[in-house]
């Protein structure tokens, strides 16, 4: 990143700064007190989006830029000149009140892209930090974690930028302290890329034993932020305890005695995993933990981690077996068995985070779900949908006397059979877990395509008729 740090600044001084640079990949640059936004029409829209949001520009699109609609732009204190396949957005850093960098340097979208964005569950199955000569991030009591940069003490202003706040060159400022520089930020467990920035300068970690690459040529630091604590009470004589499980392929994690009982915390993404405990060389399973799984003749402990979701089949009263099975499980018909009740069947199972299909299997026979309203139907079989974790409700009001309504978007390839809404009152809802990013979508009523009419934003297709586009953070 220095490399290119230099040569961006060497290119100013020289006056080379043209389109030709530009169109290499759009670009964020904070120079002279001004944040300035270098856009190439012939990156995708999503690139162009990211970049505006990076860049704080609000209610401009891409779609808007390459139709040369700069009105929400400008009506924000943005300056907007337009090239041949370059559109450049500028503003004072004094707008947006924050005081200027003292060294002009540049973030492309390649950054963005490499890193992904933070957020629970991370995508890696587990996590465990490692730091050098001093621990530089840690928890604090208040549910905050606390970034440390040591020394530094005549640095004029030192950030904390990350994919936390979209690698942002104006957020993050750090405190000033009598040994260096903190902040303090609310995260959820998962993974996380960062760097400081020293009077405009990237550096990672120095104390920060964990790197990752950037996509520049350089690292970023990286920290976990813990969910899950292994246990085991008593052994007090032990002279080494430790923990290994499916979730990091058996590989042993040493653990420490604390108050009479052996600990270790780590980040562990939702699943399901097998684990036992090594005491003095010898593997036990979990004592406090009655879950437990036989496999390659080796028992051992069984951990959920996710929601707790309750399947329940009314009736069916005079079936032998009825199980479910489902994108959480591979589809093993088997697996997943229902117990009986007086009424019909039910059963409690920990899933992860995301979008699911399922069915129950009565006695062999595959199912839909009758008392779910939500379906998704693909190559002509219907499923059951559930979302784990939503953080998004489509919600589309009155069309009262439709007999059917569906949501199809870029998450599920345009599928005109779609995700079927349920109606509750006066509107028709569904709830989806969706990754960060932008997402175009439609409804149809009773077959017919129609833009979500409680969502203003939107872009055109190629079939002049538009796409409503939602944007998650």
């Amino acid at each position: 990143m220095a490399r290119l740090r230099h040569l961006f600044t060497l290119l100013l001084l020289l006056g080379c700064l043209n389109a030709t640079v530009a169109q290499m990949r759009n670009k964020m640059v904070m120079q002279h007190g001004r944040l300035v936004l270098i856009l190439d029409t012939r990156t995708s829209k999503n690139e162009i989006d990211s970049m505006l949001i990076a860049g704080g520009v609000t209610g401009q699109t891409a779609e808007m830029l390459l139709k040369g609609d700069y009105a929400a732009a400008t009506k924000n204190g943005w300056n907007v000149k337009a090239k041949k396949n370059i559109i450049e957005l500028d503003r004072s850093l004094a707008d947006v009140n924050e005081s200027q960098q003292l060294t002009p340097y540049l973030l492309s979208s390649n950054m963005y892209k490499s890193n992904g964005r933070p957020g629970y569950p991370s995508e890696v199955a587990f996590g465990v930090n490692s730091f050098a000569n001093r621990v530089s991030v840690h928890e604090l009591p208040s549910g905050l974690t606390r970034f440390f940069i040591p020394g530094n003490t005549q640095a004029k202003r030192v950030l904390l930028s990350g994919n936390f706040n979209n690698w942002s060159t104006i957020k993050g400022i750090m405190n000033r302290t009598d040994s260096g520089w903190v902040a303090d930020i609310r995260l959820e467990p998962g993974k996380y890329a960062y760097k400081f920035i020293v009077n405009g300068n990237w550096t990672p970690d120095l104390n920060n034993n964990l790197l990752e690459d950037d996509g520049l040529g350089n690292n970023n630091s990286i920290y976990y932020r813990y969910n899950y604590t292994f246990k085991l009470a008593g052994y007090q004589s032990a002279k080494k305890i430790s923990v290994s499980g499916s979730f990091n392929k058996w590989l042993e994690l040493a653990m420490r005695q604390k108050d009479g009982v052996w600990e270790t915390s780590l980040y562990l993404h939702d699943g399901i995993y097998l684990y036992h405990f090594m005491v003095n060389g010898s593997w036990i399973t979990d004592p406090a933990n009655k879950m437990t799984q036989m496999q390659n003749k080796q028992l051992s402990s069984v951990l959920l981690l996710g929601e707790s979701v309750t399947f329940k089949l009314n009736g069916y009263t005079n079936a032998h077996k009825v199980c479910v099975a489902g994108g959480f499980n591979n589809w093993d018909a088997d697996m997943l068995q229902l117990s009986k009740t007086a009424t019909g069947w039910v059963l409690s199972y920990t899933i992860s985070a995301g979008n699911y299909q399922y069915k129950f299997i009565v006695d062999g026979q595959a199912i839909a779900d009758p008392a779910n309203p939500h379906q998704i139907t693909t190559d002509g079989k219907t499923n059951s949908f559930l979302a784990v974790r939503s953080n998004h409700a489509f919600i589309l009001k009155g069309y009262s006397s439709a007999h059917t309504v569906r949501l199809a978007g870029d998450f599920n390839n345009w599928n005109e059979q779609g995700y079927t809404l349920e109606h509750r009152g006066d509107q028709w809802v569904i709830n989806m877990r969706l990754k960060p990013g932008k997402y175009l979508y439609k409804f149809l009523i009773d077959g017919k395509w129609i833009l979500d009419p409680g969502n203003k934003i939107w872009e055109q297709n190629q079939y002049g008729t538009g796409n409503s586009v939602l944007w998650i953070e």
